[in-house]
């Protein structure tokens, strides 16, 4: 699988001497603001060699205290500094995060820039900032190495974050930050990765690669097993392609744990709508379809990895949507695992129908919490944007849990109820239900309740609908790129790492 190269990093007290950038902070403060993390003797050589004060210069380049800006200034020597922006002196984890990459990213931005030595000096000090420093880097550094005989040199070659701190804190929160930007860049580059080459089979085959250096068993059924153990859905949506469907099974249990969490991942390659076939503009972009099942196995080996003690068994479930002879139709009716029927509403409805057959699976794992997560419906899209996810759970307890650990993992999610009366649209005279609802409205609340339809009813769940934030089709922000995203990641990530305390 070709991908991204992440840059080495490490934490020092001070900017290396090497150091080609410098990455510090703008804060709202008298006389245009207050510069963090600029090393003195880096203030009073641009002083000496410009005659203007770092924050005068800084200022009169545009630079601002606000998220999401950054400004190259000349330093001494080679060295320049890239301002950028924050919303207050003590910032929040995230805020500095964001901060960090929107630095990282601009400096990897500047014309030939290749193997840039940066260092990134926000007055982190205690461990959590820190490790958002070291995480926004990271992200922000990532590109991926697209397609072609000549590949070009990474923008970044090592990063350093200036802290004070030299406690053992200081540096396991740097070790986590890596994993977990790891993990998130892992899913990034299956999100990125043409459907042409990423198709069930190879993604299984990267799954199943991505384990073997962690403590994590696997198990992957292909179309003869998923056939003999009735997995109708994986099978009618992935019937259409001569790439048939998957189920990858992950499963991490150590020694010690009290906590059992299941996840069933969305992963469908390429999702051209099927016999309901998409417009080329809305088929465009599809290959991302496969971003929830990314989530779950990144996250999976990131937990294994920092060895939480959680039982973790994770979902993958892998088909290609494809019209052809061979393709279900509208109308069809499929038996799911487990023995529950489906009346099929609409093939480009597919993603619901193969999670269907994941969380009936799950059901026999007896976990104590099932998180389901999908790109799954254009109606969260409509109606959180692009950058906030839906969140619908079987209890408020559920939900708070997963907005707890979103709310730490720096990701934004949106909690929307499952009405009572959302189901009735759901009802079929041929089957025991229809996959999508004869009603327009509330499409990501129908799709939740037909999910729910195959978790145990006395099972804690939450389904996590991430279709706007999954892939950026615009310019990169933050440290966010263009592309995948591998949203998601951090707050399964998180999630466990809160449960299993």
């Amino acid at each position: 699988m070709s991908g991204s190269r992440l840059p080495s990093i490490s934490l020092a007290r001070t900017v290396p001497a090497d150091a080609d950038v410098v990455v510090v902070g703008i804060a709202p403060g008298p006389a245009g603001g207050v510069l963090l993390g600029v090393p003195a003797d880096v203030e009073k050589s641009v002083t000496r060699q410009l005659g203007r004060p770092l924050l005068a210069l800084a200022r009169s380049l545009g630079a601002e205290a606000k998220l999401g800006t950054a400004t190259v200034v000349p330093g001494p020597g080679d060295l320049r500094i890239v301002l950028t922006g924050l919303p207050s002196a003590d910032a929040t984890p995230e805020q500095v995060r964001r901060a960090a990459g929107t630095g990282v990213r601009t400096a990897a931005g500047v014309s030939g820039a290749a193997g840039l030595r940066i260092a990134v000096s926000l007055d982190a000090v205690e461990p959590e900032v820190i490790r958002g420093a070291a995480e926004g880097a990271l992200l922000g550094a990532y590109r991926y190495q697209k397609q072609t005989a000549s590949p070009e040199p990474a923008a970044v070659g090592a990063l350093t974050i200036v802290s004070a701190s030299g406690k053992a804190e200081a540096r396991q929160a740097v070790s986590t930050a890596v994993i977990i930007a790891e993990a998130v860049c892992a899913a990034r580059d299956w999100i990125n990765l043409p459907a042409n080459l990423l198709y069930p089979e190879s993604f299984a085959d990267d799954a199943r690669t991505r384990a073997k250096a962690a403590r994590i068993g696997v198990e992957v059924l292909d179309e003869t097993q998923l056939r003999k153990e009735g997995y109708g859905g994986l099978l009618a949506v992935g019937g259409g392609s001569s790439h048939p469907p998957r189920l990858v099974r992950y499963s991490y249990a150590p020694r010690g744990a009290r906590f059992h969490l299941a996840l069933v991942g969305k992963g469908i390659t390429f999702d051209s709508g099927g016999l309901d076939l998409k417009t080329p503009e809305g088929m465009y972009t599809m290959k991302c379809d496969m971003s929830g099942a990314a989530a779950v196995l990144a996250a999976t080996r990131a937990i294994a990895d920092l060895g939480l003690k959680i039982s973790i068994t994770a979902y993958a479930c892998l088909a290609e949507n494809l019209p052809s002879g061979t393709a279900y139709r509208p109308s069809d009716v499929l038996t799911i695992h487990g023995g529950k029927t489906v009346e099929n509403a609409n093939s480009d409805a597919e993603g619901r129908l193969v999670m269907a057959d994941g969380l009936a699976r799950s059901n026999a794992d007896d976990a104590d919490l099932v998180v389901d997560i999908a790109t799954l419906t254009g109606a969260c899209m409509v109606a959180l944007g692009l950058r906030t996810a839906g969140l619908m759970a079987s209890d408020d307890l559920t939900a708070d849990r997963v907005l707890d650990a979103a709310e730490s993992a720096g990701e934004l999610f949106w909690q929307l109820p499952i009405p009572e009366e959302i189901g009735d649209g759901l009802k079929s005279s041929v089957a025991d239900l229809r996959s999508s609802s004869t009603k327009r409205y509330g499409g990501a609340l129908t799709a939740a309740a037909f999910l729910r339809e195959f978790v145990d009813p006395d099972r804690s769940w939450a389904h996590l609908d991430i279709a706007g934030p999954a892939f950026n089709d615009g310019e990169a922000y933050d440290y966010v790129p263009t592309g995948g995203t591998g949203f998601g990641v951090r707050t399964l990530i998180a999630l466990a790492t809160a449960l299993a305390s």
